[in-house]
């Protein structure tokens, strides 16, 4: 058995301290050379009293000497294992099999949040993708990043910034000493448990032996005995006493895959130590493969040797991966299995979704909302409440869930207080269409949030060095706000810009502000604010207020306009002798009908039709398409097929005899295709202008409405708002059944009928 201390004989201490003299140390240096935390160990080295084995062991390497001819009677295992003819693979073999069942037990589960079960590694991992280039470290402006006239652009893609992606896999095989950084959530730890797991079962690296470390751990342990030594802990916690003689050779023959999880998540008294430590090992000993991982806003440790990558956002492809997956997981029968996936992902893609779609490109939240989805087959209507689920993980469960100590100023705030922060940031920058934002600005705001905190900073340096470290600190803990490129920042998604947004206009609303939600409704009409309406309407613990004032911006913005007036009159008259459950769905449809030729994106709002909205809708595209001036046969005798359909669906007979009159005069289109072109090209426009005439007496449809280019955009803001508003009364939201109800029998009608109906109350 192994002595778990050594001690220098005489001759032995007498060549230390030649060697040491020759370094031109104190005993200080010789320590912070070994990472000990003092020179104890140091001193017991040079008096020949006995010290940790492998403390003994490194201060001779750093001394350039051989530790056998140091040490009294130097224990004779590793030359017993033939440390000089020694059968590295056989070695090799052996010590992975020995070391199997811990690496398995270390990381062959995952504990995935909110569940009741470990999962098996294997069962629940999906491939990642790795970015070459570090997008945080280039130097650009905001207008390489953001268009400013786009309504949407790719939140992390970084607008039109793309970075090319390839396999994890290939960039562990590319590089033998990685760094692998990540935003929180990402799936840095899985990656690494996952290629242990791989080594360990021989798909990847067979050749190593897999050793998993958590970073964190060893600070701790480290701290514990004043010494920071990989090389120590790896033959104390790693491997069992039998397996320790076997580890300085492994080492030194390039057969170990060390893989270091959670750099950023060392308290910051010992980053330095460790950070060190890692150097000088990875140095001692450059033939093995090497792997940390990091937070991607902790990239400012510096690890020289390592190249730097960063986990990707999920794709496409790897979300309905992981979703099938993630069902067939955790439900048992196979067929609800697939079904369920389909729905999921059907429901993620649908424009609604979008909030919930942006967030499931990072491992974590796409878990979340499995998880939702599973327990309601449904994504929340309240999404407000799945983004404070998803604010709760990140602004201090996750961290808390791993046992991680943060130790910087920031640790002081309170969630309200954190809330509030990331509430007066989001509001601002997203008030001016700010989706990026310099460094400079960020630590602006926060400045002016601490000013205003008990015992805040007075002097104006101190100040900006503490906005300075919340800043970091956001990043670095929570990921809300992201360096996208050098000095230039945003949120990690626009989803947590909007919903803050929301929440300051929300929580300024509460404490009696009136003007909050007059600001948020002068965005009525603009659709980058779409989400925030939906958002704050849910939020408020009632929303009459909220929705009262959005009908009142609405009315106005056709209120002026005498032609769109006797069109919105026209439409009301239109909905009164058409029977129908809700008289408004017929007032969207005709105004739908307005909008394009092509009426189906425009049944939203009109969503109880009877067989006469439809006869309008067919009779109308008739007309549009019966205009245009075209000689092509194929288009000519589509009209005619369109007028024959309409035909079969008429019961008015007036209108059938007219319609059948104008159908008698076209000659058959299949019968003589040249006689019909003929025909047509010289009579349709006369003969379109009756068609017209017949539909206007017998169904009031106006086809001959002209809206200017300015009218046509006033009716198109016009529509999309009433459609929001419509969407925000169906969220979920707190609003009473007589404002509900006021408001429903209220969309777009024309000024004088809502006149009218105010006179009335």
């Amino acid at each position: 058995m192994s002595k778990r201390s050594l001690q220098a004989s005489r001759t032995g201490v007498k060549q230390a301290k030649k060697a040491f003299t020759n370094k031109g140390w104190t005993q200080e240096n010789l320590a912070g050379q070994v990472n000990l935390k003092t020179r104890q160990p140091v001193w017991r080295f040079f008096t020949g009293r006995p010290i940790e084995r492998y403390t003994f062991i490194e201060i001779c390497s750093v001394l350039d000497l051989n530790w056998r001819e140091i040490a009294i009677d130097p224990p004779s295992e590793l030359s017993e294992l033939g440390e000089v003819s020694i059968n590295i693979d056989a070695l090799v073999k052996k010590v992975r099999s020995q070391c199997r069942d811990k690496i398995q037990q270390q990381c062959g589960t995952l504990q995935l949040l909110d569940t009741n079960r470990p999962v098996e590694i294997e069962n629940i991992y999906i491939d990642v993708n790795i970015l070459q280039e570090i997008a945080s470290q280039q130097w650009l402006d905001i207008s390489n990043l953001q268009n400013p006239t786009a309504e949407e652009f790719d939140r992390f893609g970084l607008g039109q910034i793309s970075e090319k992606q390839i396999p994890g896999m290939r960039a562990v095989e590319t590089h033998s000493k990685l760094r692998v950084l990540g935003k929180p959530g990402s799936g840095k730890t899985t990656f690494l448990q996952y290629l242990a797991i791989q080594c360990n079962q021989g798909n990847f690296a067979a050749n190593l032996v897999p050793i998993f470390i958590t970073l964190k751990d060893f600070a701790d342990d480290s701290k514990e005995i004043g010494a920071f030594s990989l090389l120590n802990y790896i033959s104390s916690n790693i491997f069992s006493e039998s397996e320790q003689p076997a580890t300085e050779i492994l080492l030194r023959e390039g057969r170990v895959l060390l893989l270091l999880d959670g750099l950023d998540e060392v308290l910051h008294q010992d980053n330095n130590e460790i950070l060190k430590e890692i150097r000088k090992f990875s140095e001692k000993y450059p033939q093995n493969l090497f792997i940390v991982t990091c937070r991607t806003a902790a990239k400012a440790f510096n690890l020289k040797g390592f190249t730097d990558v960063e986990i990707a956002p999920f794709t496409q492809s790897q979300i309905v991966a992981f979703a099938q997956k993630w069902f067939s997981v955790f439900t048992r029968d196979n067929v609800i299995d697939i079904d369920m996936t389909v729905q999921f992902i059907e429901k993620l893609d649908l424009p609604e979704n979008l909030p919930f779609r942006r967030l499931a490109v990072t491992p974590l939240f796409l878990h979340l909302a499995c998880w939702v989805f599973h327990r309601q087959e449904e994504f929340p209507s309240k999404k407000a409440e799945f983004y404070k689920q998803c604010l709760d993980l990140l602004l201090g469960k996750w961290d808390q869930i791993r046992g991680i100590e943060r130790d910087e100023f920031y640790h002081g705030f309170l969630l309200p207080q954190k809330l509030k922060l990331m509430s007066q940031i989001a509001a601002v920058t997203f008030e001016h269409g700010n989706y990026f934002f310099e460094q400079r600005a960020a630590e602006e705001y926060i400045s002016d949030f601490i000013i205003n905190l008990p015992n805040a900073p007075t002097e104006p340096e101190e100040l900006q060095l503490d906005s300075e470290v919340v800043l970091k600190a956001i990043e670095l803990q929570h990921g809300l706000l992201a360096e996208r490129v050098r000095g230039i920042f945003s949120f990690s998604s626009l989803t947590f810009q909007e919903y803050f947004t929301a929440r300051k206009i929300v929580a300024s609303h509460n404490l009696q502000s009136l003007r909050a939600l007059e600001g948020l409704v002068s965005h009525i009409t603009e659709p980058r604010w779409r989400e925030i309406f939906l958002l704050t309407t849910a939020m408020l613990r009632s929303a009459d207020y909220l929705v009262q004032l959005m009908k009142q911006e609405i009315d106005a913005l056709v209120a002026q306009d005498a032609y769109l007036q006797k069109f919105l009159t026209w439409a009301s008259q239109k909905s009164l002798v058409i029977p129908q459950p809700t008289l408004v769905a017929t007032r969207a449809f005709y105004l739908g009908l307005t909008q394009t030729p092509h009426v189906a994106p425009h049944f939203a709002l009109a969503c109880t039709l009877d067989q006469g909205i439809f006869l309008d809708a067919l009779l109308d595209n008739l007309v549009l398409e019966c205009v245009i001036d075209s000689t092509d046969f194929a288009h000519a005798r589509a009209c005619v097929h369109a007028l024959s359909n309409a035909l079969n669906i008429v019961l008015d007979v007036g209108l059938q005899q007219s319609l059948q009159q104008l159908k008698e005069e076209l000659p058959d289109p299949d019968c003589n295709q040249t006689i019909f072109q003929s025909w047509w090209q010289i009579n349709h426009l006369a003969w379109t202008e009756r068609l017209k005439t017949a539909i206007y007496f017998h169904r009031n449809i106006q086809s001959h409405w002209h809206f200017s280019p300015e009218q046509q955009k006033v009716l198109e803001h016009y529509y999309d708002a009433n459609k929001l508003l419509v969407d925000c009364l169906n969220s979920n939201c707190e609003v009473t059944v007589a404002v509900r109800q006021e408001i429903e029998a209220a969309l777009l009608l024309p000024q004088k009928e809502l006149e009218d109906r105010e006179w009335d109350n």
